[in-house]
């Protein structure tokens, strides 16, 4: 229902254009129409305007004080000359976390910032990693590991990280293969995470065998994939001429050879 405003010739202050009708023998006064809102408009975007830059002015201000109390932990425990937290950090690292050095967690931890060298993490891999946990203290990255962990696990992140785990032991320049003492130290604590039974069986027959030196990639990554698609320990779904490392061949005949 509408309201109509009746008012009279008087009502408006003189110079200000009004007309006049009739609606049912009464004087009706049309409202003057409005002038452009064009000012108004023009005043509220500059205010959003104004909002805007004060958002973006406190929020880079946020994010440059975080950095800054990242960077400080970072030379906590970094050698200031090279500027790169070395071997001996990463020990007090870990000690601060009450983590033992060979704790998967510390490995995921240099996945989570894609660290390039074992046992140094740089000053921007370290900001990437806890820019990416949103953490800047001790007792923070402590707390963010259980999350960390469970991130790992996910189907879509652990092949990724299995694979990573690999080459971040790639200690030496153009080196592709890894000695198969170190193969059985990684397969204890990535893949035994996952799958236990099989990363023991592998362990103790590549300390074993002889034929084997060194494990390169493709033979690390089948053995991810062995895990995953063969059911263990019958091995009824393995087919050796599909295109499986030879040395899962060998594994598969000695345990089968083991459990007649």
């Amino acid at each position: 229902m509408f309201l109509s405003c009746f008012l009279s010739e008087k009502s408006f202050p003189q110079g200000v254009p009004w007309e006049r009708g009739r609606v049912h023998g009464q004087s009706l006064v049309r409202m003057p129409r409005t002038s452009s809102k064009k000012g108004s408009t023009n005043s509220t975007a500059t205010y959003n305007s104004s909002t805007m830059d004060l958002f973006r002015a406190a929020s880079g201000k946020a994010a440059s004080k975080e950095l800054e109390r990242i960077d400080q932990l970072f030379y906590s425990y970094a050698n200031n000359s090279s500027d790169t937290i070395e071997p001996e950090g990463i020990e007090s690292l870990c000690s601060d976390l009450e983590v033992d050095h060979t704790d998967v967690r510390i490995l995921m931890l240099a996945w989570k910032m894609q660290a390039k060298k074992q046992g140094y993490f740089t000053r921007e891999e370290w900001r990437a990693g806890l820019k990416a946990l949103k953490v800047h203290t001790i007792s923070k990255i402590k707390k963010a590991l259980p999350e960390l962990e469970k991130e790992v696990r996910r189907p879509s992140n652990f092949v990724d990280f299995y694979s990573y785990a690999f080459r971040y032991c790639l200690t030496e320049e153009k080196q592709k293969s890894i000695d198969i003492e170190s193969i059985c130290i990684l397969l204890e604590i990535v893949l035994g995470s996952n799958f236990r039974p099989q990363a023991d069986a592998l362990i103790q027959y590549l300390k074993m065998q002889t034929d084997y030196k060194v494990i390169n990639l493709d033979q690390w990554m089948g053995f991810y994939r062995f895990c995953n698609e063969i059911s263990f320990p019958d091995f009824s779904n393995y087919d050796p001429d599909l295109a499986w490392p030879l040395v899962l061949d060998n594994f598969v005949d000695w345990m089968r050879v083991k459990e007649d």
